[in-house]
């Protein structure tokens, strides 16, 4: 299970790594604060987030083509054009040879990019699949559709894949997942008294029948009224969001005879020898097992043209972007315009440079971290991860709310971590995956098939721990709990998360606090039922656990009541763990930083003392606007808060970010002592 920010290290003293932290230092550091966001009209101690990032507030817009702006998005624009660059030289390399990398990244993007094809072939490219949909006589042969559907991407009622097992983490198992809805969350189909929601939920319903016409359909409206239908009695059954996040709930280990009892009547061994799974294992990890009795009961209340008619959408809503632009602007125009408020596609090359990475991420990474990753940047991160986990070590030995015996787990947990930094050591192999420069739909099949067959020839193989579950060029970073790794991928390693040219309380702030969070989240309400070999196992005692969840509800009850959007409030049960992960980070960063000092005291840059510095690295990440149709999306669907609340929620609980801005009783920022919720 990875966890995102946006998922064996020998632990050295403080003697051995102080040397090490001038690695790449600048001569004459700069504050690394963006100083001209701030907004003097609005009091630190009132609005951090505000006041920090004010007048960045007021006078940016939101791009016509992007449901929300900020660093991430912006890191993720300004890479765009480098990707875009590598590509197209690709794409022009009159060297290249059939089969390697450079062939497989320029022939995609150009089929990508051949617009007149692609509207002279309208839908046609799917007709064979749609040919086998259509031939369905018998709801027995539903399993075996189901499974070849999934080989090529398509969203289905339930997901086979292959992952860690959770108990036993030296071992590839395969495991099922509720899905199947097009809809981004159970509530947008089952809540009857919100309104915005009602009117997204009718206009999916108008967008359904629109892409059902365009693929020829005389009973368009009909078919869609009965895919809502269909999808709203998914949803009845499945899991909530919050339910999801138990990862002992989570984990049900079936022989296939037990699987079949969940479902009588289901050909779960057909499903299985479709999948490719059944004679590679003789297990499989149920994810949800309750909604697998009530998917079949949905099955067996079904007509058989209701399922034909969703699996026949599901096809076209997966492979509308690699349609006509008929297909492409439908697509655009409900989940781009009517989901995320978004005014404006994106330019075609944008998604062309998307779709390469989809498919080929790090043959692109590798290409990435030659141009535009230097190793001292690689190197003086290093000098903060370990920093950051002798903070934690440290703070462990100090907890007032864990015992010796839980401590003592912790410490072989924190020792048994890997960090993972800038890129992989070894690289995908993508040599099987063929690419095709004239076949754009075809070249997404096989990827996808490529990417399900990769995951299914795991099952008794040994675990790889050089794989990475995200490419070089993510601005992103992840814990894995079956792994117990932190993972920080090149591009997020650049202003504002990390700054070559400023001084260290900024890096600490940003990039800092984004490693303590990351490692936190092995010690979260989730996390901390894995041990440090990535096994699910409780090594908490009773007491200690008793301890952490009051301070656990005390968070959940601080976040409930944060609203970004009047009328939608941020649950502060399935942001949990990452609020955890967002005041731990500060936390831990927060005395990393202090340890890297040696004992001296830190300079004034712009006035501002180091301790200033710190928090406000911290509150500039967040920066960002969202459009409302966004943030409701955010809070029904996210385990992350929205940013202003990661800033503002994170520095009330911060004892020393009080004494930095002199919050006081009486100012906005400022909670009693005893209602700060203080883990690490």
């Amino acid at each position: 299970m990875k966890r995102y920010l946006l998922s064996t290290l020998t632990l050295s003293l403080i003697a051995a790594f102080a040397g090490a932290a001038d690695v790449a230092k600048p001569a004459t550091p700069i504050s690394g604060i963006d100083v001209q966001y701030i907004d003097p009209t609005v009091r630190a101690q009132d609005d951090f987030f505000a006041y920090l990032n004010g007048k960045w507030l007021k006078t940016t817009e939101i791009p016509a083509d992007k449901s929300s702006w900020g660093t991430f998005a912006k890191l993720r624009d300004d890479l765009n054009p480098q990707l875009r660059g590598m590509i197209e030289a690709a794409q022009k390399d009159p060297h290249k040879k059939a089969g390697t990398d450079n062939q497989k990244i320029g022939d995609l993007y150009t089929s990508y990019m051949d617009e007149k094809k692609r509207d002279a072939l309208g839908y046609r490219p799917l007709t064979g699949e749609m040919q086998r949909i259509r031939a369905l006589r018998d709801k027995k042969a539903v399993p075996a559709l189901v499974a070849h559907l999934s080989q090529i991407g398509v969203p289905m009622p339930y997901s086979i894949g292959v992952g860690q097992d959770a108990r036993e983490s030296t071992r590839y198992a395969a495991q099922i997942s509720q899905g199947g809805l097009g809809l981004p969350d159970r509530d947008y189909y089952l809540k009857k008294d919100d309104a915005k929601l009602l009117d997204v939920r009718a206009k999916y319903e108008r967008h359904v029948e629109k892409t059902l016409a365009l693929a020829g359909e005389k009973d368009a409206a009909a078919m869609a009224k009965a895919i809502l239908g269909f999808e709203t009695a998914l949803a009845e059954v499945q899991w909530t969001k919050v339910e999801l996040r138990d990862p002992v709930k989570r984990y049900n280990k079936m022989d296939f005879d037990a699987l079949a009892a969940l479902s009588p009547g289901y050909d779960w061994k057909g499903a299985l020898a479709a999948a490719g799974i059944a004679t590679k294992t003789d297990y499989i990890i149920v994810g949800q097992p309750s909604y697998l009795t009530g998917l079949n009961q949905v099955l067996e209340k079904t007509d058989l043209a209701t399922l034909k008619a969703y699996f026949e959408w599901q096809l076209l809503r997966s492979y509308a972007p690699y349609l006509s632009k008929d297909f492409y602007d439908a697509n655009f125009a409900f989940y781009g315009a009517t989901l995320s408020g978004v005014t404006e596609n994106q330019p075609r090359w944008k998604h062309g440079v998307s779709t390469v990475e989809s498919v080929v991420g790090e043959a692109v990474g590798r290409q990435y971290v030659g141009q535009y990753f230097p190793a001292e940047r690689k190197a003086r991160m290093e000098v903060l991860v370990k920093n950051v986990l002798e903070a934690y070590k440290q703070s462990i030995d100090t907890l007032d709310w864990m015992s010796p015996e839980t401590k003592k787990e912790a410490q072989a947990k924190l020792a048994k971590f890997t960090p993972k930094i800038g890129y992989p050591n070894k690289w995908r192999d993508y040599s099987k995956l063929t690419i095709k420069q004239d076949d754009l739909v075809g070249n997404m099949m096989r990827a996808r098939t490529f990417g399900y067959n990769r995951g299914v020839n795991k099952l008794g193989k040994p675990i790889d721990r050089e794989e990475w579950g995200m490419t070089p060029q993510t601005v992103n970073a992840y814990y894995s709990s079956s792994m117990n790794e932190i993972v920080f991928p090149a591009s997020i390693l650049q202003p504002p998360f990390f700054d070559m040219r400023a001084d260290d309380a900024v890096n600490y702030g940003a990039i800092g606090a984004v490693i303590g969070h990351e490692i936190s989240h092995g010690f979260d309400d989730k996390g901390s039922q894995s041990d440090g070999d990535g096994n699910l196992r409780d090594w908490w005692t009773k007491e200690d656990r008793a301890k952490f969840q009051a301070k656990a509800d005390m968070l959940t009850k601080q976040y409930d009541a944060y609203s970004p959007v009047p009328g939608y409030n941020v649950n502060g049960a399935l942001t949990l763990g990452e609020n955890i992960g967002d005041n731990s980070g500060v936390a831990i960063a927060y005395k990393a930083y202090k340890l890297s000092l040696g004992g001296k005291p830190a300079p004034v840059i712009d006035g501002l003392s180091g301790d200033q510095r710190f928090f406000m690295g911290f509150g500039q990440v967040w920066r960002v606007k969202m459009r409302d149709q966004q943030v409701i999306v955010q809070v029904k669907t996210d385990p992350h808060s929205p940013g202003q609340f990661r800033a503002n929620g994170t520095m009330m609980n911060q004892p020393a970010f009080y004494e930095a801005f002199g919050v006081k009783e009486g100012d906005k920022m400022y909670l009693a002592p005893k209602d700060r919720v203080i883990i690490w």
